[in-house]
């Protein structure tokens, strides 16, 4: 049985108490989360060497970060480099995106070393398969799909990215509205020119029950992907995208009939004043299922500060119910990102997660913000070290004023409006 069956049981599992002391709520809460569809628990019968991640309305907004291999970089080092930056900057998952050398071998090695729970892409590995037997990635068979899937949730991958809503349906919406930067998933422009390209339905829609069973079998956790997802605020909110999630709620309904536990991927570029709109749009449609953001980013302009850009659409989001953010790095849009990028995406994406669990009222976040505030008026450097989302870099920033003792910083000195105050 799945943890989503063994919770409308009315059963409360090892993994529910792991993830009920991580979040500081009660097993029951985390329990009766699931019963609903609103907590998804990711932890793959096969991987047991990390702990349970529980992702969903009333928990603290969690954080993914992306690593991988490109044809241009397919070295394995620099990614298990970065598997390390990324969880010891705070990430609470990790995605393997490769697409360059052994995919295979590169997931397997992530997976021995992971802390976190791992997410990947299957039809990334697919389509990489097929180019090597120097197929186009429109000859790539369902069973091949369908066969990649079935490898990663053997090899204990936690929750996969599945673009089962790029449809025939959905993909004519784009193309009798139009865009202005069409299909920026890499994903779903696979699968998008595999349907024009076969004149079939994509098979991940038409033979979902198929899938379904694969998800069951390790308890691994779809993320249904946002295959046509904006890539320019011009693009937002329109008539494919919608219409993608549209199908997405129907599928999430039938992977919670099925005893599979669902989460539904979100949109990329979004101006700031339909962010809030797109997050309750979905949360209704999709019966409040965790929603994972890219971003969003809203603006387009931002190359090199992306991860500022996507850090304020995350926390809008993230107040308005997402529940999980994937991090955009600096180098978004412009290269494969170094270990640096990686930590500063991290951090990013942390500060919107913390902003949002704030607005949400999730447990100790508040609590937090005053703990540092009683620290700052006891200049207690050490506590406000430690209490920052990077400790790291606040110790490293930290010059104590000499000329006021150690009662401020070296901006005021004596002049410290708080040292002042005290007076």
């Amino acid at each position: 049985m799945t943890q989503l069956e063994l919770a409308r049981d009315g059963l409360i599992t090892e993994e529910m108490e792991i993830c009920a002391k991580a979040e500081g709520v009660s097993p029951e809460f985390i329990r009766q989360g699931m019963e609903k569809g609103t907590i998804v628990i990711c932890r793959n019968v096969n991987h047991f060497s990390i702990e349970p991640l529980a992702i969903g309305e009333g928990l603290r907004t969690k954080v993914n970060a992306n690593i991988g291999t490109s044809k241009d970089r397919s070295e394995l080092q620099p990614e298990l480099a970065k598997l390390k930056i990324a969880t010891d900057a705070g990430a609470d998952a990790v995605m393997d995106l490769s697409t360059g050398g052994d995919l295979a071998a590169i997931r397997k090695a992530i997976m021995e070393k992971a802390k976190v729970a791992i997410g990947t892409v299957p039809i990334y590995q697919a389509a990489c398969k097929a180019l090597a037997q120097k197929k186009a990635i429109a000859d790539m068979m369902a069973d091949d799909m369908f066969a990649v899937i079935e490898e990663n949730g053997r090899d204990g991958v936690d929750f996969i990215t599945v673009h089962c809503g790029v449809t025939r349906q959905s993909v004519a919406a784009i193309d009798e509205q139009g865009r202005v930067l069409g299909i920026v998933s890499r994903g779903g422009s696979m699968t998008a020119n595999w349907i024009a390209c076969n004149n079939q339905e994509n098979p991940l829609y038409e033979q979902y029950d198929r899938l379904l069973e694969i998800a069951y079998r390790y308890d691994m956790v779809l993320s249904l992907g946002d295959g046509l997802r904006p890539g320019a605020i011009a693009d937002a909110t329109d008539r494919g995208q919608l219409q993608e999630l549209i199908i997405l709620a129907e599928l999430a309904q039938r992977a919670r009939a099925a005893g599979v536990q669902v989460m539904i991927e979100g949109p990329g570029h979004v101006p700031i004043r339909e962010i809030e709109a797109n997050i309750k749009l979905q949360k209704k449609i999709c019966q409040g299922a965790p929603f994972y953001v890219l971003g969003p980013l809203p603006t387009d302009i931002a190359p090199g500060y992306d991860h500022i850009t996507s850090a304020i659409g995350g926390a809008i989001a993230g107040a308005a119910g997402a529940d999980f953010l994937c991090y955009v790095t600096p180098a978004e849009h412009l290269r494969l990102p170094t270990l640096e990028d990686v930590r500063e995406g991290v951090i990013a994406a942390r500060i919107a997660a913390h902003i949002a669990d704030i607005a949400k009222g999730v447990n100790g976040a508040w609590e937090r913000n005053y703990k540092m505030s009683v620290c700052r008026k006891n200049f207690d450097w050490q506590g406000q070290v430690d209490l920052s989302i990077d400790p790291e870099k606040t110790k490293a920033f930290l010059e104590k004023s000499k000329s006021a003792q150690d009662e401020g910083c070296t901006m005021c000195g004596e002049l410290c409006a708080i040292r002042l105050g005290k007076k």
